[in-house]
């Protein structure tokens, strides 16, 4: 079973190698050339994780329509959050964008190298995980558009999904996410509103598993350990998912129900097979398409919506 989680890093560690650094439209994109100057640069957390893969897909359908020149970069990790300052210094250093839309794996430490990018005249519209707003404004990082979903609500909806069939005592795990991400704070705060609301349900344990699916086999294993009678597991994304399931299949546990979050492709198919009992879309693809639509607005020095908020859509058999 390990086997299956070294492939899957293998395969998405040869994407990130090869999209990390594209600056110009790929071949599929069918542009010989760009219409215009304009270059904006996508900043993600990580392209090992298909949410962000499928993100960048829809900012270079942005890209295609506008006829601009897209400059994609991420870090290795979500957890490598000095790679990702140091990218976005160097694309202020470089001046070669005129925005930058990001997917911030830290909601705070961005900031000032984001600062930094506006002090030099780059917009910046911030996706997926909010910029602090008492760090932003304390460092002047002002009129940021935000696109995303309401993590809150949409991991309410889907811890609700299965507390709501839950009618004797029950011990819940939570797998969480980074903890210095307000997105993992808000998807933790959704998930134990709607344990709450269920007497029958009580949280015995809850631990960061950093977004990763090895970490999410490794956490989920001493939980297990520690707490053998849970028989349900709130994971803050698809990817712990993916490694809790693992372990849930090693160790024949195909009773404990799992509530996810992002929808990956990998996260249906363990709900068709009945491993996985639900999960969040949080339309990843609209959000990179918004951002740079957004971007090239701020460009052009139009009116900017201060908050775009997409629906997080309930994904189940």
């Amino acid at each position: 079973m390990r086997v299956f989680l070294s492939t899957i890093l293998v395969i998405f560690t040869i994407l990130f190698l090869t999209g990390c650094d594209e600056t110009e439209p790929s071949k599929s994109d069918n542009v010989t050339k760009p219409k215009s100057d304009v270059k904006i640069a996508l900043v993600m957390k990580t392209l090992t994780n298909p949410f962000f893969i499928t993100m960048e897909q829809g900012a270079r359908k942005a890209a295609k329509e506008l006829g601009i020149t897209l400059v994609v970069k991420a870090a290795a990790q979500e957890t490598s959050t000095t790679q990702q300052i140091s990218i976005v210094d160097r694309l202020v250093r470089e001046k070669q964008v005129q925005a930058i839309v990001i997917a911030p794996a830290n909601s705070i430490k961005l900031i000032p190298s984001l600062k930094k990018a506006q002090d030099q005249g780059i917009y910046v519209i911030n996706l997926d995980n909010p910029l602090d707003p008492a760090f932003s404004k304390k460092a002047n990082l002002k009129d940021v558009p935000f696109i995303s979903v309401d993590n809150k609500r949409s991991a309410y909806l889907s811890a609700k999904y299965v507390a709501d069939s839950i009618t004797a005592p029950t011990e819940v795990g939570i797998l969480e996410g980074i903890r210095e991400a307000t997105n993992a704070n808000d998807r933790k705060e959704g998930a134990l509103m709607a344990f709450g609301e269920n007497k029958n349900t009580t949280v015995v344990a809850s631990e960061t598993a950093h977004w990763k699916i090895d970490e999410g086999y490794e956490v989920t294993r001493k939980m297990f350990a520690s707490h053998p009678n849970i028989t349900l597991l709130f994971c803050a994304n698809d990817m712990m998912a993916l490694g809790a399931i693992e372990y849930l299949k090693e160790t024949n546990r195909k009773s404990v129900k799992v509530a996810a979050f992002d929808a990956i492709d990998d996260a249906r198919v363990a709900i068709k097979e009945g491993w996985m009992d639900v999960t969040i879309d949080q339309q990843p693809a609209e959000q990179g398409y918004q951002g740079v639509i957004i971007a090239m607005k701020a460009i052009k020095k139009q009116n900017l919506p201060e908050t775009i908020m997409l629906d997080g859509l309930v994904i189940s058999k």
